[in-house]
């Protein structure tokens, strides 16, 4: 079954709580923190993460877009997180790889990120420790971005090595998810789609939910 990640950075910050439950037909909550390093927008932290962890049963989905993540990785564990992936581009090698093991030593899930400009590849090193592959296809930083639709060869790329390791890896997107794009995303591989706008706009969002499963 695809899986739904609603986005709360669609969501009223006033009003968060009754965001949050308002997408409890979804299957992960998405968490995008952002530094205004790493992105050119800062978005929310840790305090967040913990105030909303009790709000609901739903998986914390985060997606931390920031500079150097090993360094916070397991304070976001801790916080609340279910799953955290950090960007390929924020980080040696080195780091990005020890950032993936302190969060499985938090006993959580753990994925690594691609910009729209990163090829494929640059997961390799990577991918057996991954239990998720984000693939943005948006530029990251700022909600309500048209759908990169040429990142769909990446991401057939990706579900090919995924399948063919047998891995248990989870193939996500994040980026101009809709009813017109989310079938292009499932056709090309994906197995989670993120959605901001396209869910907190909609007038019935368990309705909404339902449809971008395809």
């Amino acid at each position: 079954m695809i899986k739904i990640a609603p986005s709360i950075l669609a969501a009223d910050f006033a009003n968060l709580g009754r965001d949050i439950r308002r997408v409890e037909s979804a299957d992960y909550l998405h968490v995008d923190v952002m530094d205004g390093l790493f992105v050119p927008n800062i978005s929310l932290g840790i305090p967040v993460v913990e105030s909303i962890r009790p709000v609901t049963d739903l998986p914390l989905d985060v997606h931390l877009m920031i500079d150097r993540p090993v360094r916070y990785v397991e304070r976001f564990c801790r916080a609340g997180a279910d799953i955290v992936t950090v960007h390929v581009e924020a980080d040696t090698r080195e780091n990005t790889l020890l950032a993936l093991e302190l969060i499985h030593g938090q006993g959580k899930r753990a994925g690594v990120v691609l910009k729209p400009k990163t090829p494929a590849e640059a997961v390799l090193p990577f991918l057996d420790q991954c239990q998720m592959v984000l693939v943005m296809t948006v530029e990251p930083g700022f909600g309500g971005q048209k759908f990169m639709e040429d990142m769909m060869p990446k991401l057939r790329q990706l579900r090919e090595w995924i399948d063919r390791r047998g891995l248990e890896c989870e193939l996500e997107v994040d980026g101009g998810i809709d009813p017109a794009t989310c079938g292009t995303a499932i056709a090309s591989g994906a197995t989670v789609l993120v959605a901001g706008s396209a869910v907190y706009k909609a007038a019935d969002i368990p309705a909404r939910i339902r449809e971008l499963r395809g």
